[in-house]
């Protein structure tokens, strides 16, 4: 038996054993997904159960190295993990910005005191992240943020805005993109800090969308101290660190459209919905079609991401990641994710409109559809990407 063999074998075995039976079935909603932090409240005790015990192994970012917490793997048995997982329907136990964001930037641009002591609770899911990144005069223009930083001596003071920060009324830290020098040009004078969103200062106002529900807050600070310690690389160089972020947010994001239907089937649902022929086929023959493609490009796109995730471990290691790629899976993805959902409304016929009700679970369908529009917005537009992909990929002149 080879090494990664005998690896498979133990992690089907210990997957037998460890993970519960309610952590085996698909989720509800978004309330059932777990984010961790120091307050969240857990929906049941396998939640909390299948939590701790993938953090202890280090399973919840099993390719992060053992003494920062994680589980060590090679990128071949993180693979394997990922294939078991889904094999007997596991749920991801952790949701994290600090895992996919914080995380890669902390391991390639932070002080070893910085990765023992943030690393770690990450891992094990005890403390919730959420990005300062974007302000209401900084959107795809990113580097014109004015959130102001100020050395005053024994800490840095930090005031301003951020908008469309998800979860920031739930979260406990956040990683945020600050102005240290605000006489040097837009991109140079900018600085990656960290600090608790429990300091005295911060305060934060949730956005309400179209959907009626929303992720998103803005979030201001009032004259907030941070620690100088928690100056992530080097002062003034912070856009190095937002650019190598923003690489791994965007293959988050395009992630979304890369697990074809999770665990729901639509082709289940419009059966459900609108009923088969004589020969056991979905009535509406253009909507079967539709389903058909669309599963086939979930299928290429899984694959497409496996590849290019590949070749960034096999290749050289650049200060931007996956670079231009990652805007290919970002938009890919959302497309992708966005044309999910507009099945899953065909698919459900008339009942798909439903806003209120326990049959709808309160409209989550429609509000879930509502939501992937901002898919193709957050992380950087579509046509932000596209513009990326034409000149860093396809080497188009510019306009």
């Amino acid at each position: 038996m080879s090494d990664l063999e005998e690896f498979q074998a133990q992690t089907k075995e210990w997957l037998a054993q460890n993970c519960p039976p309610a952590m085996r079935k698909p989720l509800r909603s978004e309330a059932d997904a777990c984010w961790g932090g120091k307050d969240f409240e857990f929906t049941c005790p396998d939640q909390k159960l299948w939590l701790e015990r993938m953090g202890a192994k280090g399973w919840t970012a099993p390719q992060w190295p053992r003494e920062y917490g994680g589980g060590g793997l090679s990128h071949e048995e993180a693979k394997i993990l990922k294939q078991e997982m889904a094999a007997i329907n596991a749920r991801s136990p952790l949701l994290s910005f600090g895992i996919w964001m914080l995380g890669p930037a902390l391991l390639k641009y932070g002080s070893e005191e910085q990765k023992l002591h943030y690393l770690p609770p990450i891992v094990r899911g005890e403390v919730r992240w959420c990005q300062g990144y974007s302000e209401p005069n900084a959107g795809s223009d990113l580097a014109s943020l004015q959130t102001r930083c100020e050395d005053k001596g024994e800490y840095f003071e930090v005031t301003g805005q951020k908008v469309w920060t998800s979860y920031a009324d739930k979260s406990d830290w956040i990683f945020c993109l600050v102005r240290t020098d605000r006489d040097a040009p837009k991109h140079n004078g900018i600085s990656f800090i960290l600090f608790d969103m429990h300091s005295e200062g911060v305060s934060t106002k949730p956005i309400t969308l179209i959907s009626g529900k929303s992720p998103f807050c803005e979030t201001f600070f009032d004259s907030v101290k941070v620690p100088k310690e928690n100056l992530v690389g080097t002062l003034n160089k912070g856009w190095d660190i937002a650019k190598y972020l923003l690489t791994h947010e965007r293959a988050m994001i395009g992630d979304a459209g890369g697990g074809l239907f999770g665990n729901r089937s639509i082709g289940q649902l419009a059966v459900d919905s609108l009923g088969t022929d004589a020969q056991g086929r979905l009535n509406d023959s253009a909507l079967r079609a539709d389903l058909a493609g669309a599963e086939i490009d979930g299928w290429a796109f899984l694959l497409t991401m496996e590849r290019m995730k590949d070749e960034a471990k096999a290749g050289p290691k650049t200060a931007q990641g996956m670079g231009a790629r990652s805007s290919m899976l970002k938009y890919y993805g959302t497309e992708l994710n966005k044309r999910r959902y507009e099945l899953m409304m065909a698919s459900k016929g008339m009942g798909a409109l439903e806003w209120e009700g326990e049959a709808s679970q309160d409209g989550e369908l429609p509000r879930a559809w509502l939501r992937t529009k901002a898919n193709s917005i957050e992380g950087g537009t579509s046509e932000v990407q596209l513009n990326i992909i034409s000149k860093r990929i396809l080497g188009l002149p510019g306009a």
